[in-house]
């Protein structure tokens, strides 16, 4: 269970300081902080990783659509501004649905990441996993946008677990990449889209097994440009010094500050969030609801 105080001081603020919501299934939204960090540095960030249900890559999109609102539901209660779903397969299955639902303007990477794809290649290729690729959202954002462009997909179950066990220097690591990228070498792909926010730790191993002229696509980059872009058109850029960043995790808050330290070069505080008790605790409120 989270201590409600670490996250105090977000209850009355003017709307430009409230802080900005980012979820993953894992470490790989890690991705998207630290571009947060690089181009908004004076945004507040509450981090939330689904570590106790993770992967999602291979959740049906019924689990998947009721992860996303708890989460929501959860980060209505910190009075975030916006919310970043730094998770590809959430993009793919639920932000259609729940942008519906809720009022706080929430951001997938999907539609970034594909107006970055088409304007690097015409060739796209895409590793994600199992339920993105099966979506076949990026193939269609893609055609959208661009339908003269050659699309085609991989699915990496493997790559998650490998990520959040800490194994990307494993020599297993670089042969199931070699494996998951033949068939889109076989198509001779000028370009390649992290369809997961956990690739972009991968990035020195795949970039050791493709050529220098095919052009990686980090997704993260682009939606944290979307996310500037928007704060602006709303009027919720804060020009205040940033609060620190909170991290909350459903599952071991020690086992996602380990890995912390390995991706942000410091070990965050990590507390534990239990939805059941949240859940329990808007039902006495009379505030659950969407």
């Amino acid at each position: 269970m989270y201590s409600s105080s670490i996250f105090e001081g977000n209850l009355d603020v003017e709307p430009q300081r409230a802080p900005i919501g980012i979820f993953d299934s894992g470490v790989g939204g890690l991705t998207v902080l630290q571009q947060l960090y690089r181009q908004l540095p004076n945004e507040s960030i509450i981090y939330f990783g689904d570590t106790a249900r993770l992967p999602y890559g291979i959740r049906s999109q019924a689990e998947i659509l009721q992860f996303v609102r708890e989460i929501l539901d959860w980060m209505q209660q910190q009075r975030v501004k916006m919310v970043i779903m730094a998770c590809n397969t959430s993009s793919a299955l639920a932000l259609e649905v729940v942008r519906q639902e809720y009022s706080i303007p929430i951001l997938g990477v999907i539609l970034p990441g594909a107006k970055a794809a088409v304007q690097q290649g015409k060739r796209i290729g895409v590793i994600a996993t199992p339920a993105t690729a099966k979506s076949n959202a990026y193939r269609q954002a893609i055609l959208e946008i661009e339908p003269d462009v050659q699309v085609w997909q991989v699915s990496c179950p493997e790559f998650v677990p490998l990520i959040e066990q800490n194994r990307i220097h494993d020599p297993y690591t670089t042969e199931v990449a070699r494996a998951y990228l033949e068939p889109l070498l076989k198509q001779e792909i000028d370009t390649l889209v992290y369809g997961c926010t956990h690739y972009p730790h991968l990035a020195p191993i795949l970039r050791s097994l493709l050529s220098p002229q095919i052009k990686l696509v980090d997704p993260a980059v682009h939606v944290v440009a979307a996310c500037a872009q928007d704060l602006e058109l709303l009027a919720l850029r804060n020009n205040h010094p940033p609060l620190p960043t909170r991290f909350a995790v459903s599952g071991c808050p020690q086992q996602f500050a380990q890995s912390g330290l390995q991706w942000l070069g410091y070990t965050p505080l990590v507390e534990q969030v239990c939805f059941t008790d949240i859940a329990v605790s808007q039902l006495q409120q009379g505030s659950v609801g969407h």
